[in-house]
């Protein structure tokens, strides 16, 4: 298990000093400056602009401080808002991202294991072509038309729900929802098809031969099996849904880290676009590295030392 782990904290390191390299140097070679955009600022003031953030010193000089800024967990002041840091921004965002991402990934993965296991077990009956179809609605349909027809109908017809906003359990219902739509209609059709290959094996056709109920048979044999391309899936979901999305944010105007990316984005804010870029690499690799754990939990077929 040692080598294992050392091996995956070294590609974690050499991954991750790579993103960090190519999005400083990208973010230099865009055109303009960071301070210039609707109005001009005269020159002495851009100067000392230049001066106060560094960016008047030799590239390779902000390059070092960067990356040792990287490795002490200090990302920078914000270019847009004084008086704040990318750390500030991250601790602030990432958090009300990572309960709307948690409470979407529940209903994604919970909601897609229940319907795919539906389907499979009823193949080629109408609760398969039900399931299918939901799911395929759920694929076809972007996020931002879905919350914004939830809006309409649950907040603004039925008054069932707030339209907006961020704080009580009941404004989060609907931006989970429009924000696991696709994911759970993903993994239904994901756990159907698996189910219903690893149901034609002849291990389980032993197994029912034998007078194993429905119950028995499913999560002893066959949900261990067709689960692993699941898994493989859940790894970059988990990430994109914890660490926010911004047309979701936007449309209920949850403060979420997904919408600070976003307008740093169109405010040329070059630290906060650096900072939530090696954030979001990292808490991807992460979910790769617990993926990969899980593996062998579900499997144990599964050896960690291969390759």
């Amino acid at each position: 298990m040692i080598p294992y782990l050392l091996k995956k904290a070294t590609i974690f390191l050499i991954s991750l000093f790579t993103i960090t390299t190519l999005t400083f140097f990208l973010m230099h070679a865009i055109p303009g400056d960071p301070f210039v955009q609707d109005k001009a600022i005269p020159e002495e003031i851009l100067k000392a602009m230049h001066k106060h953030y560094g960016l008047d010193q030799p590239l390779y000089i902000q390059y070092g401080k960067y990356l040792k800024g990287v490795l002490t967990f200090e990302l920078g002041p914000s270019f847009k808002y004084e008086g704040r840091k990318v750390n500030e921004i991250i601790s602030e965002g990432f958090p009300v991202s990572f309960c709307l991402g948690l409470e979407a990934l529940c209903i994604a993965v919970f909601g897609g294991l229940a319907l795919g296991s539906i389907a499979s077990l009823n193949h080629l009956k109408w609760q398969d072509h039900l399931t299918m179809v939901i799911a395929v609605i759920g694929i076809s349909v972007p996020s931002f038309i879905l919350a914004s027809f939830l809006q309409y109908f649950l907040a603004m017809k039925l008054n069932f729900l707030p339209v907006a906003r961020w704080g009580s359990f009941s404004q989060t219902l609907m931006p989970a929802i429009s924000l696991s739509a696709l994911p759970m209609a993903f993994i239904a059709r994901l756990t159907r098809a698996n189910m219903v290959e690893v149901m034609q094996q002849d291990y389980i056709q032993t197994a029912k031969s034998k007078g194993l109920n429905s119950f028995q048979m499913i999560f002893s044999h066959v949900a261990r099996n067709a689960l692993l391309p699941v898994i493989t899936y859940l790894g970059p979901l988990t990430a994109t849904v914890l660490t926010g999305s911004f047309a979701i944010e936007k449309i209920f105007g949850i403060p979420g880290l997904g919408q600070w990316f976003v307008t740093s984005i169109t405010n040329r804010d070059y630290t906060v676009i650096m900072g939530t870029t090696i954030f979001y690499s990292a808490i991807l690799m992460l979910c790769i590295f617990l993926v990969d754990l899980l593996y062998c939990w579900i499997d144990p077929r599964i050896d960690l030392y291969d390759g």
